[in-house]
């Protein structure tokens, strides 16, 4: 069964690397916003293309793959903030370089301050604000996804937006440019 399911798994390659080639960066750019962190985003964007590749043949609905993946990544995330050597936060050295790769098309600044803060949200909220707002989900479908009832998405929407606008007022002047 071994070299059947081998020539099984090759028949599914070429449908898998087009998706991946066309999602990788969607995604990757959503586990950011979770995360904060280009390293960790790659991660758990690899993790998550990971279990897809593994789920890829018993997947009947090719349409709905996006849901699918944003759902793993999000979970994988949850997981692994849970996990104890990722509460660590080793500070670097004070004359470190640190490289932030992030493709930037124009607004740096008002992105920069938008990530601090959403940074600054708890991360189950933050969640919810980012499968809402930058994934464009509805309410009943991140209700699926995080596995509550459309209630507590609601509130926790809207306590999330409350959170991002305390952040957003938080912040000093000098990383606003002067504005708040």
């Amino acid at each position: 069964m071994g070299p059947l399911r081998k020539g099984f798994r090759r028949a599914y390659d070429g449908e898998f690397v087009a998706y991946y080639n066309a999602r990788a960066a969607m995604l990757r750019n959503t586990a950011y916003l979770l995360c904060g962190d280009w390293h960790l985003a790659e991660d758990l964007t690899q993790v998550a293309f990971t279990k897809l590749y593994r789920a890829w043949p018993r997947i009947e609905r090719h349409d709905t793959l996006d849901q699918y993946v944003r759902q793993v990544l999000l979970r994988t995330f949850l997981d692994e903030r849970r996990r104890p050597w990722r509460r660590e936060k080793p500070t670097p050295p004070e004359d470190a370089v640190l490289d932030v790769t992030a493709p930037e098309t124009g607004g740096t600044e008002d992105r920069e301050v938008l990530r601090n803060a959403l940074q600054q949200v708890p991360k189950r909220r933050r969640a919810v604000l980012i499968l809402r707002f930058w994934a464009d989900m509805p309410v009943e479908r991140v209700a699926d996804v995080l596995g509550c009832s459309t209630g507590t998405v609601k509130s926790q929407t809207s306590r999330g937006l409350t959170d991002l606008r305390d952040a957003l007022g938080r912040l000093s002047p000098s990383t606003t440019g002067g504005r708040k």
